[in-house]
């Protein structure tokens, strides 16, 4: 049966729905009494409620502002931030987090904000020979927004700029923290819960964020607003909500994701899972259709305003979201219209991931051969189960995935009848709404996580309020008693509080300790190559010199020293794309004269080459960048091991190891200006 045929079954079906009963029926056996009266419950007395929602909301807060100062004292001893000097802080951004807080600094260099903006808008430093709009390439409106409340608030005498950026970033993890710990309290009833998901999120902290050392990055300013979407998503879906409730969680729900869609370039990946979340619950008939079309129409309208306000981007207008939002025939349309390339390397990547045949693309092979973008590392569940977390996040998974199945047969099988009804009582009540919207979201993002470790960040501290949820849920403990004939209210109460208390006791005594420890331990920032490297590049070049290198290495340069760049991380560009691939020939067995004349084709005038690449060993054989150049160059790879039969030797050598041979045929191109024991740099002669 079609998608569409069992959504019409399911609206014209009689009666009502599974999980409303269940719900009404709850209410009624817990508030009415034999003869009909309604009776007050102790645990929702006025009195409990606010002393429960005030110690929980304090507990909440402190938790959210301990994790801030936590993770800020270890980036502080990691690299002894505050006695390092400027150049190397901005070091300390490494790849394109460099590049992002360089568009700070930029606006805060500015002489007014009209000219940072004019300079963002105009800009023609972050790529050689042309002027692109960085508002509308990348996700820097946070930048922006950071920088104007600098210059506007009086703070300027009392806290540096870096400081003001990285607080920032910092303060943004109490959100998260809290956002996890409201939502664990919203599906459990227990502000317990989300005291065990905090935890959880801070002594899993290597796999829920890597915010202490990777600031700017745009998962660090856009997943704790995320959070609090799904905070406000799940209470949306309580019952009985009270219209001007239902309101102005409607528009925390709006804000939360306008502010997750501006600040990340992955955004509409994230939200068509979520959106499919919504369809699948919704055709199963676990969600009330209002909210959710409410949903959709929030998604469309956040991303279509941040479309607006990055001048029309076309990744972002072509996106599978708001085609799947609006409808499938649409979504050919509008891509074929556009000629939509800024995203095909995700989809190359993606059809060589998961075998749908070989590739010699050089993107793609980039991406497969990063280990941030391959399979979840095992030792990653070793970690997880040694807090408990995994162990606690299967148990409570197995049991929503069979309450889930068992409602979604019962209401596609069409059958509403009152038995039917009292046999499934015990699955209904287990899942509601924001259960069964949570359960969904954990599973697709986990599946996200196992295919890209990079996405793990999006389960693990999902997967810390999925689990402390069920272990302090009085619906998942009472289907576990009553399905072992154990059920008495007295030990459901005893061990809902019992077990995350014991598990809070065990994480106290293992693994505060080595907190304390961590939190003592100091080292300090040390790359003196690179430093040397950005001196020399500010004292003996020309402003205006245009700079060739790799991705990473081109960020640090343009926010230490301000050059203009060929090429820079932010991906999202097929020209860009393609510029990179030239530029890294530096890396290829080419000929002298071919390197200088693609250099010279993006006005370069000085080329960074890096040992570390040019005899690169971090990588196996086969995912060397040396060996994807030779791949999609068509020329057989270095070393001992098989190559493909079509593979031709070059006739050439590697251009990175015979440039520093000094030979003539070389040196008419390009002249040694500086090295040391990491980087050689060449300036290009004018004409040849």
């Amino acid at each position: 049966m079609k998608v569409i045929d069992i959504m019409t079954t399911i609206r014209h079906r009689k009666g009502i729905k599974v999980t409303e009963v269940a719900e009404d029926h709850l209410t009624q056996e817990k508030n009415v009494k034999p003869d009909g009266r309604v009776r007050s419950v102790y645990t929702g007395g006025k009195l409990w409620k606010r002393l429960s929602l005030t110690v929980g909301g304090t507990v909440a807060i402190s938790l959210g502002l301990l994790t801030s100062v936590y993770v800020a004292t270890l980036h502080e001893n990691d690299l002894w931030f505050s006695n390092i000097k400027e150049v190397e802080r901005e070091i300390s951004f490494r790849t394109e987090c460099g590049l992002y807080y360089s568009y700070y600094k930029e606006m805060l260099q500015a002489t007014s904000i009209q000219q940072g903006l004019h300079g963002l808008i105009y800009d023609n430093k972050t790529e050689s020979l042309r002027t692109i709009n960085i508002l509308e390439r990348m996700n820097v409106y946070q930048e922006v927004f950071l920088s104007i409340l600098y210059r506007t608030l009086p703070i300027q005498k009392y806290l540096e700029p870096v400081y003001f950026y990285i607080y920032t970033l910092f303060g943004l993890q109490a959100l998260y923290v809290i956002a996890l710990y409201v939502t664990s309290w919203l599906l459990s009833g227990t502000w317990l819960s989300g005291l065990l998901a905090a935890f959880w999120y801070i002594t899993n902290r290597i796999d829920t964020t890597r915010v202490e050392f990777t600031i700017p990055l745009r998962e660090n300013w856009a997943l704790p607003f995320f959070a609090v979407q799904i905070a406000a998503i799940t209470y949306l879906f309580r019952s009985h909500l009270q219209p001007l409730h239902e309101k102005l969680t409607l528009l925390a729900v709006f804000i939360s994701t306008f502010l997750f869609s501006l600040t990340w370039q992955f955004n509409q990946f994230m939200m068509l899972m979520q959106a499919l979340v919504l369809f699948i619950l919704d055709c199963l008939d676990m969600l009330p259709t209002t909210k959710v079309t409410w949903l959709y129409i929030i998604q469309l309208t956040g991303i279509l305003l941040v479309c607006v306000l990055q001048f029309f981007n076309s990744m972002i207008l072509g996106s599978l979201l708001i085609s799947f939002n609006v409808s499938v025939l649409l979504a050919r349309t509008v891509q074929k219209i556009l000629n939509l390339e800024s995203d095909e390397h995700i989809f190359k990547f993606l059809k060589a991931k998961f075998g749908f045949g070989a590739t010699r693309d050089f993107d793609a092979n980039l991406y497969l051969c990063e280990e941030a973008f391959g399979l979840l590392p095992f030792n990653t569940f070793a970690r997880l189960s040694d807090t408990l977390l995994f162990y606690a996040y299967l148990f409570v998974l197995l049991l929503m995935a069979i309450a889930a199945a068992v409602v979604a047969f019962q209401n596609l099988s069409g059958s509403a009848n009152v038995q039917s009804m009292d046999k499934m009582e015990i699955f209904t009540i287990v899942l509601k709404p924001g259960a069964a919207y949570n359960l969904m979201h954990t599973i697709l993002f986990g599946c996200l996580a196992l295919s890209t470790m990079r996405m793990k960040y999006l389960w693990t501290s999902h997967m810390c309020v999925f689990a402390s949820f069920g272990l302090c849920s009085t619906e998942v403990w009472g289907f576990v008693l009553k399905s072992v004939r154990l059920y008495t209210p007295q030990r459901l109460c005893v061990i809902r509080y019992l077990v995350p208390i014991i598990i809070l006791l065990y994480l106290s005594c293992k693994f505060c300790p080595g907190m304390v420890d961590e939190l003592s331990e100091l080292r300090e920032f040390y790359d003196p190559d690179t430093v040397e490297l950005m001196n020399w590049i500010k004292s003996n070049t020309p402003k205006k010199a245009v700079i060739a290198g790799s991705m990473q290495l081109l960020a640090g340069v343009k926010l230490c020293t301000g050059r203009i760049l060929t090429n820079h991380p932010h991906y999202e560009d097929k020209s860009l794309r393609e510029r990179t691939k030239h530029v890294y020939q530096v890396y290829a067995k080419r000929s002298p004269e071919d390197v200088y004349s693609i250099l010279r084709s993006f006005g370069t005038n000085y080329v960074i080459l890096e040992d570390s690449i040019c005899y690169e060993r971090r990588h196996s054989r086969g995912c060397r960048l040396r060996d994807l150049l030779d791949i999609a160059n068509g020329h057989v790879m270095d070393g001992l091991g098989e190559n493909e039969p079509d593979l031709k030797a070059s006739l050439y050598p590697r251009f990175c190891e015979e440039i520093k041979k000094n030979l003539s045929s070389y040196s008419m191109y390009f002249t040694r200006v500086f090295q040391n024991k990491t980087f050689h740099v060449y300036k290009l002669a004018k004409h040849k």
